[in-house]
């Protein structure tokens, strides 16, 4: 009988299905989790897009129904610029008195719930 060093083919094969199956179930918790924070980052910053909106409108006696600049919302955001969308979204300010928007609308919707 001679020493056998090594593994087989059938040890390999089972090992690499075993970590074939674990990634199987660890890739779609992952995207689902990348996917959830994007969408948290994202309504954060509509947040301080309507925050900014409801400053600037009180700051230049604007009403509901006007346009407001984009620039001048940006002067009451952090870091003085529109925000970006960890989506790859855009955002749509809109006019005083309604919320914000993003352009990404699936497989999660970034939607300012507004309270």
């Amino acid at each position: 009988m001679r020493n056998r060093l090594g593994f087989t083919l059938v040890e390999i094969m089972i090992v690499v299905a075993i970590i074939g199956l674990l990634a199987a179930i660890a890739i779609p918790s992952f995207v689902k989790a990348r996917n959830t924070s994007q969408q948290n980052a994202c309504i954060n910053n509509l947040r301080q897009i309507d925050a900014g909106k409801e400053q600037a409108a009180m700051a230049y006696r604007l009403g509901n129904g006007d346009t407001v600049a984009t620039a001048s919302v940006n002067e009451y955001i952090k870091g003085g610029n529109t925000p970006l969308c960890p989506g790859g979204g855009t955002y749509d300010y809109a006019v005083v008195g309604t919320d914000p928007g993003c352009s990404i609308s699936d497989p999660t919707s970034h939607s300012y719930p507004g309270y």
